[in-house]
């Protein structure tokens, strides 16, 4: 028979002392408990004793137990935590705070302390603090996915704790989901500069002729700014447009004759000088020399115009020996400076690039090709490797076949592009049931291979042109606004000077 132990002298016979659930103590209303860690603390029971004694009992117990306590106040809320637990993990702010006993120190972890209350103030966000509160109740930092990646891991490096302490799915998910979110932000940052001018309006003041130079270069640089600047953006793509024609043209055969070439190279030189002039005044209004160099867009416009003084520079190079010269001409096909002289006329079709600075789309397009470029990189080497892997495969069951075209690796390169593009021509195909056999796989594998990346670029072009656009169409508002406030301001100021100057209007 069991025998019967003795009664504790407490009001809660049924408590157990060193119950863990007494080492943290949440805000009110959360309904968590805080049974007494020590039989000292708990008040011994007597029917005797007067409600005097019991106040001053209960004063001194809750005197004893903020020995043991920690109160912290965190952007308003209270949370208490046993100096025990907290000391279990040392590194953290609330381990050290609980294992120093200098209290300059203890000021410096935290933002403020209350001496009648022995509370230690925190200007941090107290709904996060409840998921650091239950990792030194638990043992466990558990992650919700509705926070904010950024915030919650600045909250958790003030507070010490290292994500390590989470569970491996949730820090797994959680990793993923801040590197999504730091890609974005990359991607909005991008795009933003994408759209943001070389110079802003500010970079010109203190400098030599700045309020003229911010003039001149809104009007080149920045459509929105005026009409003006509108119409020279209109005339800059008319121009690369007519300078495009004015090449095709060239090499039409009714187009070689004196009378043609005489109109093609007095057009080319009209376009020259305007793309001259436009590179010249963008040099000028520039506030930054190096940052102008180094623009992309810039680079462009230098291609496109150079070609025309090369050509120039080459044609006079010996005007002294004209029989040289004539005979120059004559081989001109043949020889090296001719050769020269038509790769140089072949860079003027950079010019097309030009219309990249007022477009959106091809803007969009350059940007996507940017971003993905290590997808269009792995999508390369898959064509290189299917077209080494089948052209073999076409030389070793075709090469024996006479009058056969695949005669080597090499020379089936040809066929192997052609049929991973799915374009097929038909010159060169197969004779023997293998080797349609390994066309047939050919086609295949490059019907999945250009499946796979259209989506991702398509998706992706989409999603930036969009955001370009939307960046685009505010920038345009905000002008046409200020512009508006602008000429609101003008008619005031005409119509006070009007009144101040007619006498009629003081009376």
């Amino acid at each position: 028979m069991r025998q019967p132990g003795t009664r504790r002298a407490s009001a809660s016979a049924s408590l157990e002392t060193g119950d863990h659930r007494g080492c943290c103590w949440a805000p009110e209303g959360e309904g968590v408990h805080i049974p007494f860690a020590q039989d000292s603390l708990v008040k011994q029971w007597s029917s005797t004793q007067s409600m005097t004694d019991r106040n001053q009992e209960e004063s001194k117990a809750a005197i004893q137990r903020n020995k043991y306590v920690l109160n912290i106040n965190v952007g308003g809320k209270l949370f208490h935590i046993a100096y025990k637990v907290a000391a279990r993990y040392p590194i953290t702010r609330l381990g050290k705070l609980a294992l120093y006993t200098d209290p300059v120190k203890k000021l410096q972890l935290c933002d403020d302390y209350s001496v009648q209350r022995n509370e230690y103030f925190f200007d941090r966000d107290p709904s996060i603090f409840h998921y650091i509160f239950h990792f030194y109740r638990s043992g466990v930092l558990w992650i919700m996915d509705e926070m904010c990646p950024s915030n919650f891991v600045e909250e958790i490096e003030y507070w010490g704790i290292h994500l390590k302490y989470s569970q491996r799915c949730c820090r797994i998910l959680f990793e993923e989901k801040q590197d999504e979110l730091s890609e974005y932000l990359k991607i909005q940052k991008e795009l933003e500069a994408e759209l943001e001018p070389l110079d802003a309006v500010e970079q010109f003041e203190g400098k030599f002729l700045g309020r003229f130079r911010k003039m001149i270069w809104n009007l080149i640089e920045n459509p929105y700014s005026s009409v003006p600047a509108k119409i020279i953006a209109v005339m800059s793509s008319f121009f690369v447009l007519i300078s495009i024609v004015g090449m095709t043209l060239s090499t039409v055969e009714e187009m070689k004759h004196k009378t043609g070439k005489i109109w093609v190279e007095q057009l080319e030189m009209i376009c020259a000088i305007f793309f001259t002039s436009e590179y010249l005044m963008r040099l000028i209004s520039s506030s930054s020399f190096e940052n102008f160099l180094r623009a992309a867009f810039n680079a462009v416009d230098l291609v496109a115009i150079l070609p025309f003084y090369i050509q120039i520079l080459f044609e006079n190079l010996d005007e002294g020996d004209m029989l040289y010269h004539e005979e120059l001409h004559k081989v001109e096909n043949v020889s090296k400076l001719g050769k020269v002289l038509k790769l140089i006329k072949l860079m003027r079709i950079f010019r097309i690039l030009k219309l990249a600075r007022h477009s959106t789309g091809l803007r969009a397009f350059g940007f996507t090709v940017r971003q993905c470029y290590q997808q269009v990189c792995c999508l390369l080497l898959f064509i290189a490797m299917g077209v080494f892997t089948f052209s073999a495969l076409m030389h070793s069951v075709e090469h024996d076949v006479p009058g056969t075209n695949f005669t080597s690796i090499p020379y089936t390169w040809w066929w192997a592009a052609v049929s991973l593009s799915t374009v097929g021509y038909g010159d060169t195909v197969p004779d023997t049931v293998l080797g349609r056999m390994v066309a047939f796989g050919c086609i295949s594998f490059g019907i999945i291979l250009n499946g796979m990346p259209i989506s991702i670029l398509y998706n992706k072009f989409s999603d930036y042109y969009a955001k370009l656009k939307a960046h685009e169409d505010q920038i345009s508002r905000s002008l046409k606004l200020s512009r508006r406030i602008h000429l609101k301001q003008r008619v005031l100021q005409k119509l006070l000077e009007c009144c101040r100057a007619d006498p009629r209007c003081h009376h």
